[in-house]
């Protein structure tokens, strides 16, 4: 918990970072912690600086991958799908099975997070292990159009998935009190629910930050693509073939009959993936142990945490938020 904490001090901001705090609209989110607004979004003030240092120092490469989402939207999943298929790419005749990757670290240690970790403390950090390799893989949570400050014209590839904001926000109710070492914390429930509403939460809006990507995946398709943490779930198979497409490396006939994609599915299972020891045992990565970045990964939960009101007065919020986008949950 202690290192958890620490990661959302703001202290060492510098004198520039404290200045545009200070001329930026602020409030308190739930757990009594500052929250700024930049570029429509709302951050820790120590996260605005990794935003700034990000937009600054990053120096994108053409094959660059970045996996974006709000938090606790599939990002884990999405992350293992990436490196797995970037692998299969990298060594297609690879008969070692226990050399992968993710079999010995965890997807958020190997799709580092731009702002959050690389980019928190400085604007030239040490990326020689992730230059090593190409296509280099980075994720985000900021929305799209503070990224593409970052990526200038670029045209690395953008992966994005959403999910209902339901089970989006009780997946995240779970993290912070698996973080604080609490049990199921109502008033934490309540405090996170009505912050989403208001839309002044990290990241946040919600419903912003879906049609940031939403839209850029409209006018960009070969950029940006698109994805659904439920449509993932009833069509792993589909949304595996559509990800690789993307990604340039399409699964060709005889991988698909020699059951390539179902054991790339069952590598990256949520099951699979929490079973294996590094992600039991391992050490922490943001303050947050790796165990605790899994649970049950399934679609409608919030049911048995939100009363009916609290789900209605989510889905009357997102429905006006998305109307006439053509996107719908």
């Amino acid at each position: 918990m202690e290192k958890w904490m620490n990661l959302m001090r703001d202290e060492d901001l510098t004198e520039e970072t404290k200045t545009l705090i200070s001329s930026l609209p602020s409030e308190k989110a739930y757990l009594g912690r500052n929250l700024c607004k930049y570029q429509g979004s709302w951050y820790y003030y120590n996260f605005l600086q990794g935003v700034l240092n990000f937009q600054r120092g990053f120096k994108p490469q053409d094959t660059d991958v970045i996996v974006a989402s709000y938090p606790k939207c599939g990002t884990l999943w999405l992350k293992a799908f990436t490196v797995a298929l970037v692998e299969r790419s990298k060594n297609p005749s690879s008969d070692d099975p226990t050399s992968h990757p993710l079999l010995s670290n965890n997807p958020h240690n190997l799709v580092p997070v731009l702002e959050m970790n690389l980019y928190r403390d400085t604007q030239t950090p040490d990326l020689t292990k992730l230059s090593s390799s190409s296509p280099r893989l980075f994720s985000t949570h900021t929305p799209f159009n503070t990224l593409q400050v970052a990526l200038k014209d670029s045209p690395c590839k953008v992966l994005y998935i959403c999910r209902d904001a339901k089970d989006s926000l009780v997946s995240r109710w779970h993290i912070v009190c698996r973080s604080l070492n609490k049990e199921e914390d109502r008033t934490i429930l309540e405090s996170m629910f009505e912050s989403f509403c208001s839309g002044v939460c990290l990241f946040g809006p919600f419903w912003d930050h879906i049609l940031s990507y939403w839209k850029a995946s409209l006018e960009k398709p070969k950029q940006v693509l698109f994805m659904r943490y439920d449509e993932i779930k009833t069509d792993p198979h589909g949304q595996l073939k559509k990800l690789a497409e993307f990604l340039g490396c399409p699964f060709s006939k005889e991988e698909e009959r020699n059951g390539s994609i179902d054991k790339i599915l069952e590598m990256c299972s949520l099951p699979n993936l929490s079973s294996l020891d590094v992600n039991k045992t391992g050490e922490s990565i943001n303050g947050i142990e790796y165990k605790n970045h899994f649970r049950k990964g399934t679609v409608g939960d919030w049911k048995n945490h939100l009363t009916p009101e609290m789900g209605n007065k989510i889905d009357m919020i997102m429905k006006e938020k998305l109307k006439d986008s053509g996107l719908e949950f």
